[in-house]
């Protein structure tokens, strides 16, 4: 009779605790329809578990002023962002009228969401091989000579991330400032003692959303995806690639690794080097906010107009999501994507099928070889759907396809950490770098025709012959696609 008394007790206790959950997720968190009923689903199949899973992956971040900025930092980056809205509208940026005309929309979204800033004199440098990306940077480390500040999501415990820590710590000795930040999910297999030989020579690291006492991270779901680096103050470096070995293609699971990353120069320095500033702060505390960054003058004159557009779960307004659905709305001939993982809201739908329907052409490439099987059913349902309104779709086999790039009429690109899943536009920090210039729009363009060779083209007919075990993981995997 006990027993059955317990029993009785603890299932009633898990009815009433499941039962708040639901109360909580619908009217305190207020998320949208498809995350509330998939969390509900979660909630009813998996009583006790599903309570768990959700304190560590359910749970949102909004903090009013997350980055803790004063009254004057604000007041200092609205006065630079209502200058350059007034600039626009009198036509006095030095945008060429081509661009501002047609992208103005976009350029004032941009400032006043996310508070990016219009920079003019950019030289930008594509990296799409891991080879190539690595030995340009680790030059451009050993060449510092007052400042590095680097942040990834995932640094391994491997030969390249061994090699990129060594020549920290050579650089440090030299005397230059080295600041590094990684993201605590991302980079769980770093130690303390990792860096013991950079902090002892006055190197700096610091962690962004560390668990608590070591283990547990209920901050576990959102994760800062960013990966930047400045150096001296006047080279960036912006895009997919972590830090490891299977971005140099070396895992035999992925083999070759095609990612897109920039190294950058120019007037745009500045304002990534003050996303970091921000992270660098919010890892620490507030400690040091005081230090003293490297912000240095210029020569380049090539002329390639660029935002660098963020976003987070403090956001008020899912920054990058709306960049990308307006750069689609802005097509008049052709548009170009390329992610890991094609797992679009509503309103992203809503815009691709609109361009579709508008007669604007929509090439999309994914990997063939998947990393995550519900993620990738999940985007092959979606893109289904559009190879319905004549979308061009093809899936990547050479390899891994880890690159994050959308370009527009030949004319603007984005390159950055941001998928085109509700993680990157709700959950995780991201960073983009949209560029106004011809050259690397067109040059992004002979990468994706390039990438073809290795692709092969999905069209209606195989979507609509797959078998029925195809479609029930597309229906399980759609289903749960909002929280994945």
């Amino acid at each position: 009779m006990e027993w059955s008394y317990v029993l009785g007790w603890s299932l009633n206790a898990i009815i009433v605790a499941n039962f708040a959950l639901a109360i909580f997720v619908i009217f305190i968190e207020r998320r949208d329809a498809a995350t509330t009923w998939a969390w509900l689903l979660v909630l009813f199949f998996l009583p006790v578990l599903g309570f768990i899973i959700y304190l560590f992956l359910g749970r949102q971040l909004k903090e009013d002023n997350f980055y803790n900025l004063s009254v004057e930092e604000q007041t200092f980056f609205n006065q630079h962002v209502d200058r350059q809205i007034e600039e626009i509208r009198h036509r006095k940026t030095g945008v060429e009228n081509s661009f501002l005309n047609k992208y103005e929309q976009l350029l004032k979204l941009n400032l006043r969401s996310s508070q990016s800033l219009i920079s003019l004199q950019n030289r930008t440098l594509i990296l799409h091989d891991g080879e190539q990306k690595f030995a340009s940077l680790l030059k451009d480390i050993s060449n510092a000579e007052r400042e590095i500040n680097i942040q990834y999501y995932i640094i391994k415990r491997d030969t390249l991330g061994k090699k990129i820590l060594e020549s920290l710590v050579e650089r440090a000795r030299a005397g230059v400032k080295v600041r590094l930040l990684y993201d605590a999910v991302g980079s769980r297999t770093l130690r303390h003692k990792d860096f013991t030989e950079l902090i002892d020579n006055n190197g700096e690291v610091r962690v962004f959303f560390p668990p608590l006492l070591g283990i547990i991270n209920l901050r576990l779901n959102n994760r800062n995806h960013r990966k930047v680096c400045i150096i001296d103050g006047k080279i960036g470096y912006i895009g997919g690639f972590n830090v490891g070995n299977e971005y140099l293609g070396l895992d035999k699971k992925f083999g070759y690794w095609r990612d897109t990353h920039l190294r950058i120069e120019g007037d745009v320095v500045p304002d990534l080097q003050q996303r970091f500033i921000f992270d660098w702060n919010y890892a620490g505390n507030g400690r040091n906010k005081e230090d003293a960054f490297v912000f240095v003058s210029h020569q380049i004159t090539d002329y390639a107009p660029m935002q660098i557009v963020t976003s987070g779960p403090n956001s008020h307004s899912e920054h990058l999501k709306n960049m990308m659905i307006k750069l689609i709305m802005s097509a008049e001939h052709d548009i170009y994507i390329q992610t890991p993982y094609f797992i679009p809201d509503k309103s992203f739908m809503d815009a691709c099928r609109t361009a579709l329907l508008s007669g604007v052409k929509m090439y999309i490439m994914i990997p063939g070889n998947p990393d995550h099987p519900f993620v990738f059913w999940a985007s092959r349902s979606f893109l289904g759907e559009l190879l319905q309104y004549g979308a061009n779709v093809y899936f990547y086999e050479k390899g891994f396809l880890h690159a994050k790039t959308m370009i527009v009429d030949s004319e603007v690109s984005t390159v950055g950490t941001t998928n085109l899943d509700a993680r990157s536009f709700k959950l995780n920090f991201e960073i983009n770098a949209l560029i106004y210039n011809e050259k690397i729009a067109l040059e992004l363009e002979s990468l994706f025709e390039t990438d073809t060779a290795g692709s092969f083209l999905f069209t209606k007919e195989m979507y609509a012959e797959r078998k029925w075990t195809e479609k029930f993981k597309e229906g399980v995997s759609s289903l749960l696609s909002p929280i994945l």
